[in-house]
């Protein structure tokens, strides 16, 4: 199929690949509300569990069959990808609903609104449907993948709703839950193992009108749903999206006040990167390092960064801890530091960086989101702009301490080291934290 071939609605086509790559795309412009993708798997049209739900919160499904890889922005096109590998889709699974939810405006208001679903390995297109015609709809089912005769088809639905991601979900039987005060998960604890800077201004090494639900197409269930996910709890669909136009936000207004805040960077590699000396996972591949400065509130400054093994810690100072050191960059892992909330009148400021430790001269065409995770409270995520300069480090977000109260502020800000000065030198001068560096691997 050619990408300008939509399909007409209520339409079907087979798909003839397993591994997929579901592309939900829109026009950006002033006032045109932010789309969000997300999937459904169904046994009998409902979910077995919220686990069966993948969308911006909860990014991947526990069979590994469906994730949420994130949206990239291309001028004025903004995409928003889902990956499905078909063949690792559970047998009592029989459909797969392919929705957008609209986050700060209805559907009227988003031009170009489409569906496309590609061949993950050759990127070819096996189905696309355009849709028109949204009026107040704040979700959309723009399609679905079901089973049919031993194989999978791919239908064009077009079907809206107007209230939104909650409607739709509750609607194939999630459970939306929005408590004021939710009970967190358990606190990361780390052994007096960890390693932690060595003395107290450690500077840390250097590297160089709504229906009652949407009228689709039932199809005959299996005789018994098989196995059950583990139950999940209710989840939850408030985040906050920083951009150009709103890049700061407070923690504490979130309800993020107290607990762990993981703090994500996952990646994706759209084409060969200049320099690029592998294949992801592989030797010489593509290795991002994220890090932190941190400036104390008694003033020792230092980084945590898996140079020189300086991991932090969070029970300890700096109360940050760098989780691990991934070279994959996927959605379900790559790279995460976790702060320590409880020491927030410990912090003066923050700041997340990352820098490339091996694998590319520069960012270009990498596509990466952060996301900050609080214990308590929405998640506040961003995306990198296309990075136009030769930079091997970026800014990521600046985290200050302001009347107790954490405020995270979007950077997305590409520095150049200038010849012969390293990454983290660089980011140290831009912000003016006053370090001494000393040469350091990993």
């Amino acid at each position: 199929m050619g990408a300008d071939m939509s399909m007409p609605k209520g339409s079907n086509t087979p798909v003839p690949a397993t591994a997929l790559r579901v592309e939900l795309g829109r026009r950006s412009g002033p006032g045109v509300p932010d789309a969000d993708a997300s999937a459904l798997l169904l046994v009998a049209g409902k979910v077995r569990s919220d686990g069966d739900f993948v969308f911006y919160n909860q990014p991947e499904h526990a069979s590994g069959a469906v994730r949420h890889e994130g949206k990239r922005r291309s001028g004025d096109l903004v995409t928003d990808t889902l990956f499905v590998d078909l063949a690792h889709v559970e047998t009592p699974i029989e459909r797969i609903v392919l929705a957008a939810s609209a986050d700060g405006g209805t559907f009227g208001q988003i031009p170009g609104l489409y569906i496309e679903v590609r061949d993950a390995v050759d990127a070819r297109v096996v189905a696309r449907f355009d849709s028109t015609g949204a009026t107040v709809e704040t979700a959309f089912v723009l399609g679905e993948l079901y089973r049919r005769q031993g194989g999978w088809k791919f239908r064009a639905v077009g079907q809206g709703y107007s209230s939104g991601l909650e409607g739709l979900a509750t609607d194939f039987g999630i459970t939306v839950d929005e408590p004021q005060h939710p009970t967190p998960p358990p606190m990361p604890q780390l052994t007096p193992s960890d390693p932690v800077p060595a003395g107290p201004a450690a500077p840390g090494p250097l590297a160089p009108p709504h229906p009652a639900g949407p009228v689709l197409p039932q199809h005959p269930a299996p005789v018994s749903p098989g196995p059950q996910p583990p139950p999940t709890a209710p989840v939850r669909l408030s985040k906050v999206t920083l951009t150009k136009a709103a890049p700061s936000v407070s923690l504490a207004k979130q309800g993020g006040t107290s607990g762990a805040l993981r703090v994500n960077l996952n990646w994706q590699v759209r084409k060969q990167l200049p320099g690029w000396g592998g294949r992801p996972g592989g030797s010489g591949a593509l290795d991002l390092d994220l890090c932190a400065l941190y400036e104390l509130a008694d003033g020792r400054k230092g980084v945590v960064q898996a140079l020189g093994n300086a991991f932090g810690s969070v029970n300890r100072p700096p109360y940050i801890h760098l989780d691990g050191d991934d070279r994959t960059g996927a959605v379900s892992s790559g790279e995460n530091l976790t702060v320590n909330l409880d020491h927030t009148r410990d912090f003066r400021r923050i700041l997340v960086f990352v820098t490339i430790y091996q694998g590319a001269s520069s960012f270009a065409d990498l596509h990466a989101t952060v996301t900050l995770q609080p214990q308590h409270g929405a998640p506040v995520d961003f995306s990198l702009d296309e990075c136009t300069v030769p930079s091997t480090v970026c800014a990521l977000a600046l985290l200050t301490n302001t009347g107790g109260d954490l405020v995270v502020r979007r950077e997305a800000r590409y520095l150049v080291p200038e010849r012969g000065v390293s990454p983290q030198r660089t980011v140290d001068r831009a912000y003016g934290w006053g370090m001494n560096w000393t040469p350091g691997r990993k």
